[in-house]
């Protein structure tokens, strides 16, 4: 069936798209996870506007509708292919969710706008030619094709297109879908304004709210969980394709119409759901278990969702008020990514829209379910109490032994402090998310010692200590707080670069490595690359590339292209430094086959301390230099540099070729 396959094709693109685009952005604004969740803002607030446009366009009646719209697949066209052109990278200085937001709507704004408005407006065409027929149905196909899509990317295409291949077969779908389109446009029967019959019931103010309110909860829970799991739990590669993938499921399942969401079987489920996954919010005994934590959070955000989109299928309307019901569920979805992706941020100092996700799905609960008998009246208000209980208790509980906490678009910031100042234990932390970036002893014999990751026993010590016949030029991408700055002697010349202003704030007033530190020290401020890309020759003798240890990696600091980058700054005996120490990357081999296919020298050198020993962290750094002599510094071997896995059977990771599925351990 011709509606069902232009149906089918624009979702699967609509959301082929999503992920194509935020691969290609990620590098320009410091691969941080929020550029994803900025993507999906705009995503959401353009399908808004396609179902805008949908509800609007059929008011039109003749051949006014099927014109309008084949002169916008034209003109979207001309526009291909989405490639972002060059003039939108960053230079440092910019807030990044405006940039990102009108980057995306200048290279995939008119396109993605009318494959938005495709479902709704083929749901009213089809609705028009055939009348009998449930229009809904098709709503669960436009979903199920977005769900392949999404399966699809990082397991088939990612691994074998590059992202201009991507680019070029994108485009050719889109046009192919334009032809389509344009063609069922033109084939559908003509419009007549106000028709279908008159007994229809016409969707009274309760009605809206309850959409509204049931679609924006859902959104909230995705947007919510999403963060949480890749924030405060674990940042695994693609562990946000799992919560859209069960966003979607719920959709296809609601919308099906073969009736299997029934809210008498399915309270007691999404009760149960709620209270356990408020219990893992402020139960910290629990809060690194990944598997439990995945085993709560993604059941529990399938069953909040399904009841949301159960709900608002129950209480769609009659088919002549489709794109107004759309409209508003898509209204709905675009609140909840605001609600997250901006607001959140401006007045939470952490992550706690979770909670308040958690407490608004349990309010909707205790209004449909009052209505299932007086205990599920009793047992929704319980859980609803429960939950707010919880949110509350979490805002309090997040501010213990938090000495400053900070959040922006680059994620939450918090300096955690521990016993008494003047005493030798005093402590300060810096973690992002659950990653802590660098701690440091306050008492004044300990302050200028490095710790962690940054021993003079790791392989950016050995590197460091290599170097130490002369003043020395060090570069570090990745501030945090600074420690490395603590091997810095008169003369000497630290260059620290990171993307985020508050890393750099907290590193200059929380900690003193920066200050302490007899070196020059030099701050710069945005990504890393593309600062490096700008600057001249800096002759670095060594330079730490540190920005792999939370989990979410930026991959642009990590190709050949980036390498070469790095290597044009280095001294000919320069040593860079990879900081691949990660709990779910093996990030190893990648740097062995990066440094053999610029014909470098490699070297791995690995830390692992005592258990007992709290100031130092296992580490691993990989040492590249074109001069092999470099790695055979007495410092280095006495570290136990040996050379790195390389696996020859591994594509080199480039900029238009990466594999995370690949170097999962």
């Amino acid at each position: 069936m011709i509606y069902a396959a232009t149906i089918f094709l624009s979702s699967f693109l609509l959301f082929l798209v999503q992920p194509l685009i935020a691969r290609l952005i990620l590098p320009w604004f410091g691969g941080s996870a929020a550029v994803w969740t900025t993507c999906m803002l705009f995503f959401q607030l353009l399908l808004l506007a396609g179902y805008a446009y949908a509800h609007g366009l059929g008011k039109l009646s003749g051949r006014r509708q099927p014109t309008v719209h084949i002169a916008l697949l034209i003109a979207a066209l001309a526009a291909l292919p989405i490639m972002p052109a060059e003039h939108w990278k960053p230079t440092g200085g910019e807030q990044p969710v405006v940039r990102i937001l009108l980057l995306l709507g200048a290279t995939v704004g008119l396109p993605y706008f009318l494959l938005a408005s495709t479902s709704p407006l083929i749901q009213a065409w089809f609705s028009r030619a055939r009348p009998s027929e449930n229009p809904y149905r098709l709503f669960a196909l436009s979903n199920l094709a977005s769900l392949i899509a999404l399966l699809g990317y990082p397991f088939v295409v990612e691994p074998w297109l590059t992202a201009g291949g991507q680019v070029n077969v994108w485009s050719w779908l889109f046009a192919t879908f334009a032809v389509l389109c344009a063609f069922v446009a033109w084939r559908t029967p003509q419009a007549v304004v106000h028709e279908a019959s008159a007994e229809a019931a016409l969707p009274i103010a309760a009605d809206y709210v309850r959409w509204l309110a049931l679609s924006a909860a859902g959104s909230v829970m995705l947007l919510a969980v999403t963060n949480h799991l890749t924030q405060n739990v674990a940042s695994v590669p693609l562990l946000w394709l799992v919560p859209l993938t069960l966003y979607l499921a719920t959709f296809i399942i609601a919308f099906e119409g073969k009736g299997w969401y029934q809210p008498r079987f399915w309270w007691p489920v999404v009760l149960i759901a709620l209270i356990a996954m408020a219990w893992l919010v402020v139960d910290t005994d629990y809060h690194y278990q990944l598997a439990l934590q995945l085993g709560v959070f993604l059941p529990g955000l399938f069953f909040a969702c399904l009841f949301c989109h159960g709900e608002l299928y129950r209480s769609r309307p009659a088919p002549r008020y489709l794109t107004t019901f759309y409209l508003v569920v898509s209204a709905g979805g675009a609140l909840g990514g605001v609600l997250v992706a901006v607001v959140a941020p401006l007045i939470f100092s952490g992550y706690f829209e979770l909670g308040a996700g958690l407490a608004a799905v349990a309010l909707l609960a205790v209004l449909r379910f009052g209505s299932a008998g007086r205990i599920a009246y009793g047992l929704s208000l319980l859980v609803l109490l429960g939950v707010a209980a919880c949110a509350t208790y979490d805002g309090f509980r997040h501010q213990r032994d938090v000495r400053i906490a900070k959040r922006s678009f680059y994620g939450v910031l918090r300096v955690k402090e521990y016993g008494v100042p003047g005493e030798e234990s005093h402590l300060r932390r810096l973690v992002h998310g659950t990653i802590m970036h660098g701690e440091q002893y306050m008492s004044d014999a300990t302050r200028r010692q490095p710790t962690t990751y940054y021993q003079r026993t790791s392989g950016i010590g050995a590197a460091i200590e290599s170097k130490q016949s002369h003043p020395v030029k060090v570069g570090v991408i990745g501030l945090g707080t600074g420690t490395i700055a603590a091997y810095g002697r008169p003369g000497d010349v630290y260059r620290f670069y990171d993307i985020d202003a508050n890393v750099i704030d907290i590193a200059r007033t929380q900690f003193t490595f920066l200050g302490d530190s007899p070196a020059k020290v030099e701050v710069a401020l945005g990504d890393a690359r593309l600062t490096l890309e700008r600057e001249p020759a800096q002759g670095f003798d060594v330079l730490a590339v540190d920005a792999f240890s939370s989990d979410a990696i930026p991959v642009h600091l990590i190709t050949r292209e980036a390498l070469a980058t790095y290597l044009k700054h280095m001294k000919p005996d320069g040593i860079v430094a990879f900081h691949v120490s990660n709990r779910f990357l093996n990030l190893i081999p990648v740097v062995a086959r990066l440094a053999k296919e610029l014909n470098v020298h490699a070297s791995l050198v690995t830390d692992d301390p005592d258990e007992d020993d709290d100031r130092r962290s296992r580490s691993d750094w990989v040492l590249v230099s074109r001069d092999e002599k470099a790695l055979q510094a007495p410092a280095i071997t006495a570290a136990g540099g040996e050379p790195p896995e390389d696996r020859a059977n591994w594509r080199t990771w480039s900029d238009d070729y990466s594999n995370l599925i690949q170097i999962l351990k």
